[in-house]
Order: C-alpha cells, then structure tokens, then sequence
C-alpha cells in the first residue's frame, strides 16, 4: 500500500511537474497581482484534478469501449511517457511551454489562464492523463484505488504551492537550478516509462 503510494506520488510528480509549471506561470501572470495570480494557481488545480479524476476513474471504460485492451494502452503510454522523458532531458519540453505561455501572453484580450494553458494541457495533459490510467489499472481493490488518488490529491496540493509561490520560488532557484531539476525528473521518468512498456510486454507475451 504505501509502495504503491509512494511509486504513484513520484511518478505523477514527475510527469506533472509542479517545479517546471512554476516559471511559466510565474510569465504568464506576470501582469496579475498576487491574489489575482493565487486564484487562478487554485482553480488551475482543481480543474486538472477533476479532469484525471474522471479519467481514473473512468478511463478503463472509455477503453472498453473502444474495444482498447489495457496491455495496449500500458505499451502506447509508457512509449508516450518515454518520449515526454527524452524532451525534460534535452529541454524541448520546457522550450515548448514557453513557446506555449508567450503566445498566450502576447494575446491580450486572455486574462485568465486558469483553464487554458494551465489546467489543460499543462497540468491535465496526454502524459498525466495516461499515467493516471495506468496506475489504476495496476490498483487492485478499493484501498489502492484510494492509494492511487491519495497520491494525485498529494501532487496537486504541491502544485498548488509551487504555482502559488511561482515568483519567489524563481528568484530563490534560478533558471540554471531549474533546468537542472527538470533533467532530473526526466532521467526518472525515462525509467518509470521503461518499466510499463516491460510489464506490458510480459502480459501480452506471458
């Protein structure tokens, strides 16, 4: 129980990236003021969590009945997850959320950022929606469904703090630090991302 909390607290940590989403929320609410800023980092949050929640939750369904087994689903996500590890590695990903915020911020008629880019596709994205969906297909029973959403409750609420303290957390890091960390986690996830195409590979052929 408390291995499957801690595998699914590390693995969602590293695919959301709460130390990566910070300096881009701190550019694109660089014009807010700090309640301004707080209110959109909690609705952000809460939105991203719903939306994987219902794909926890839900999501074996929606495979069944796209007739997908979930062995396929384990190979196609953990190919997916190793790709999202080759861009933190090489910082292409980091370049593209950039890319992302300053079209956004070059937009002025957009003031809130909550929904779009925030919650979805930066917190709520392809890469943590399948890792929510694979880690509830390993949970068996109710206390490591629990388990699973205990752990994404967790991340979320160091989101929240990350995307809260955006700015300070920028000066006290730096951008080197970042990059730094980000190279980290992507070495992590390249690992983590291994090991489900491996598990699905030893059902399918198993």
């Amino acid at each position: 129980m408390a291995e499957l909390f801690l595998s699914a607290f590390v693995t969602l940590f590293v695919v959301i990236d709460p130390p990566g989403c910070a300096p881009i929320y701190a550019g694109l609410v660089s014009g807010a003021t700090q309640r301004q800023a707080t209110v959109m980092a909690v609705r952000a949050c809460l939105i991203a969590t719903l939306i994987l929640i219902v794909f926890a939750l839900f999501g074996e369904d929606l495979l069944h009945a796209l007739h997908i087994e979930l062995n396929s689903f384990r190979l196609a996500g953990g190919i997916m997850l190793f790709l999202i590890a080759l861009d933190m590695v090489f910082e292409k990903r980091t370049q593209r959320r950039e890319e992302r915020a300053e079209k956004i911020k070059s937009t002025p008629e957009v003031e809130d950022v909550s929904v779009f880019p925030m919650a979805m596709p930066m917190i709520a994205g392809p890469g943590s929606i399948a890792t929510i969906m694979l880690l509830m297909g390993r949970a068996q029973g109710s206390e490591q469904t629990v388990a699973i959403l205990g752990a994404l409750i967790a991340v979320m609420v160091l989101t929240v703090a990350a995307l809260i303290a955006a700015k300070p957390l920028m000066r006290l890091l730096g951008s080197q630090v970042e990059a730094v960390i980000t190279r980290l986690l992507g070495v992590l996830l390249a690992a983590l991302a291994a090991q489900y195409v491996i598990d699905g590979l030893k059902a399918v052929m198993g």
